[in-house]
Order: C-alpha cells, then structure tokens, then sequence
C-alpha cells in the first residue's frame, strides 16, 4: 500500500487538492463571486484533477524505469514492490475515474465541452510520458502547462459557467487573477523540470533521452536557466508595485517566501554542477511554487 502511494505521488496529490479548495475558499467565497458547484460537485472537481494526475505519475514511472534505476534508484517502484502490469492497469483506472467524472461535472453545468479539459490533461500526460519527454523542451512545456492549468480548470467550471451580464467585471478580475497565478506556476514549474533534467542526466543519458543539458551541456543550461529564471522574478517585483506595495504584509510575504528563494535560485544555478547542488535547487523551486499557491488563501486579508 505504501508502495501504491509513493507511486502517485500522494503528498503531491493533496498539494493540488489544497491549492483547488483555497481558489474556492479563501478566493472566491470571502469575495462573494457568483460560483457554479456547491461543495459536492466541487469535491468531484478536485477528485478528478487529483485521478488524473495521479495517472500522469503512474505513466511517468512505467516509462521512467531506465532512467529512474540510474538516477533515484531507492524511489524506483515498478518492477520491485509493483508489477509493471499493475502499473498500468492503475493508470488506466486512475484515467477512466477522472475523465469520466470530468464529463459528468461538464454536463451537470451544461458545458458539456468542458470535459476536453480532462480529456486533453488525460492526453498529454500520456504523450509527454510515451513521446515528448525524449524530445528537448516539449516534456517539459507540457508538464508545466498541465501544472498551470490548475487554477484555471477551477475558474472554469465553477466561475465561468455564472458570469452575467452584471457580475462580468468581477467575475472577470477574479479570473485574471487564476491566471496570473497559472502564468507564474508554469514558469516556475518549468524551471523546475530543466533543473531536474540537470539532476538526471547521467540516467537521462544511458536511457536514450534528449534532454536540454544532454544536447548543451550542464554550464549552458545553467546560463539559460539564469535568464529563464529573471522572468517570474520581473513578474514577481511587476505584482508587488502594481498590486501589493500599499500592503506591508503583502510585501513581505512575497520578498520573503518568494523573491529571495528566487534570488537564492538565481545566485546559485550558475555555479551548480553537482546532483545535491542541482537537487537542492529543485526543492527551492518546489518551495517557491508551495508558498505562490498557499498565498492565494490569503488575498482575502490583503485586498478586502
């Protein structure tokens, strides 16, 4: 059992499922925006994001075995504690679980082509695991779009489907807002996932993937990293003088849990070489990425 859950990644799964109830309840009800699910259809929601996702980390080791081996040995699951066969019979549960709730709640709406939205999450997870993650930048594209898409998936279904033509102005703010928070998820993800490309390219290499470091080598993509890294630190800095910079708090929760995590990035990814160097990188990136979607249950403290 324990195995099953290392496997999907449980702790990363409650991450999500958190991140969807703060949208709910620290950001759209303390707004009193005009909302679609009550707290049933709404759990639906999440436990359908959570199923596919956890399928994207069941595919993701089944055809990570030869790199995962070389890499991170002890967290190899498929073909020690678990069958690979059973693998994949979990990833097909785990799928039909969450596309068909999905197509249930986009009826239940009556926006019944919302269910594309799991159909294409369902999609590329599969893709980015069976064909794209051996192709330079695409898998990790692709992953970091799934991770933005997040608080966007809740904005539509529970905020788009009760916009009128008298709460579209709030509506709409409140919407701008998830995706301002997806914009700087994917970036950050994305980060991430070059980052561990960095960690893993002894493994990477043996398995026959083309990564970015494999194709230019750790130093440049240290340099590129550096660059890519200035973008979400801009947006970051961009927020706290156009949004944040009459509210103390605001401020120094965003310098302290995001801005200088960010700059610790960015001070250290040029000299990184080592696997813990590159490792530690990554889980400040995690950080980064934790305290960017916990802070959204707390607009409500900063702007009512």
């Amino acid at each position: 059992m324990i195995s099953y859950l290392k496997l999907i990644r449980a702790g990363n799964l409650l991450f999500i499922a958190l991140t969807m109830f703060l949208i709910k309840y620290g950001l759209f009800e303390p707004f009193g925006v005009a909302i679609t699910l009550n707290l049933f259809g709404f759990s639906l929601l999440v436990l359908a994001v959570v199923m596919v996702a956890a399928g994207g980390y069941v595919i993701n080791d089944i055809y990570d075995v030869p790199a995962d081996l070389a890499n991170k040995p002890e967290r190899t699951y498929i073909n020690k504690n678990i069958s690979e066969k059973s693998a994949y019979r979990l990833f097909f549960i785990l799928n039909i679980i969450g596309v068909g709730l999905g197509f249930y709640l986009s009826n239940m709406i009556g926006r019944p082509g919302f269910s594309a939205f799991f159909i294409f999450g369902s999609a590329i997870l599969y893709l980015y695991n069976s064909q794209f993650q051996q192709t330079i930048l695409v898998g990790n594209i692709l992953v970091s779009l799934i991770v933005g898409l997040i608080p966007v998936g809740v904005g539509l279904y529970d905020l788009l489907p009760a916009i009128t033509p008298e709460n579209q102005q709030t509506q709409s703010t409140i919407f701008s807002i998830l995706l301002d928070y997806s914009i700087f998820a994917f970036l950050i993800n994305l980060l991430r996932e070059i980052v561990k490309d960095q960690q893993d390219i002894d493994g990477d290499y043996n398995a026959g993937y083309r990564t970015l470091p494999i194709e230019f080598g750790k130093k440049r993509v240290n340099k590129i990293l550096f660059v890519a890294g200035l973008i979400p630190l801009a947006f970051l800095i961009y927020y706290i003088y156009q949004y944040l910079f009459e509210n103390i708090s605001a401020v120094i929760y965003t310098l302290l849990f995001l801005v200088a995590p960010l700059l610790f990035f960015l001070i250290n990814i040029l000299s990184a070489e080592k696997k813990n160097e590159y490792a530690r990188l990554s889980a400040v990136l995690k950080a980064i990425l934790f305290f960017g979607f916990i802070s959204i249950g707390l607009l409500q403290f900063i702007l009512l």
